[in-house]
């Protein structure tokens, strides 16, 4: 599998382990050991993923996250050794799509990278889109589209995001408490299942014109959250 991957890691023999079994896949991995590395990166290549540790010297991961989502929405997936709930809801919170927390196995993580990058490869041949509200959704691209009259504008959402938008709309009318929901799109029965309701949050915010009185994503008291079936024609 081919793909461009860049690793935030201040550990170096971490860092090298980590490309070592990326390349074994056939992925081109970059180091770089501080954040501040890593913008200068960014800024003169494209990335279609990125691992990013939180504990760095300088500018954190959580620093360098919130700065790299102003303009980007390359996968990204935090490893870190931080295992509270407060920094994995924080990481997600803020635009990560995974948290892998430390030690990891690096097949493990190898496979996880493959896994994004299969899903976020976008075909050149056209595809029939579902719409919804003034939306379109090219689920098979992972693409969101605003119709704005006779052009469209990209609304940029993470590989996570658009997994649970696209599972409810596929599913509109039902609703789904946070661990089923979290079962379905994270494929895991175990895990934070507050998780679920901050990807909701973060979606509300960018689709819905009064996130505080949702008409796509609603909650259905004591049965979870659903997709509003009569948003979708």
């Amino acid at each position: 599998m081919k793909g461009s991957v860049l690793i935030i890691e201040d550990e170096p023999d971490l860092a090298d382990l980590i490309r070592m079994y990326l390349e074994k896949e056939g992925i081109s991995a970059t180091v770089c050991n501080t954040a501040e590395e890593a913008m200068e990166a960014v800024e003169n290549r494209s990335f279609q993923l990125i691992t990013l540790d939180i504990n760095l010297p300088g500018m954190d991961g959580f620093e360098f996250l919130q700065s790299y989502r102003k303009e980007k929405e390359t996968p990204v997936i935090i490893v870190s050794a931080r295992q509270a709930d407060e920094d994995i809801i924080m990481g997600l919170g803020i635009g990560a799509d995974e948290f892998v927390t430390k030690p990891f196995s690096p097949r493990v993580l190898a496979a996880r990278v493959r896994a994004i990058l299969r899903r976020s490869r976008i075909s050149e041949n056209p595809r029939e889109t579902v719409s919804f509200g003034e939306y379109e959704v090219d689920v098979e691209g992972f693409i969101l589209w605003k119709n704005l009259g006779e052009e469209k504008e990209r609304i940029p959402l993470s590989i996570k995001e658009f997994e649970v938008l696209a599972f409810l709309l596929k599913n509109a009318g039902t609703a789904y408490k946070p661990d089923a929901l979290y079962e379905q799109v994270w494929g895991n029965i175990y895990g934070d299942v507050t998780t679920v309701a901050v990807y909701i949050q973060r979606l509300r915010k960018k689709l819905e014109p009064d996130p505080r009185n949702p008409r796509f994503l609603q909650t259905i008291h004591g049965k979870g959250y659903r997709f509003n079936p009569e948003a979708v024609p």
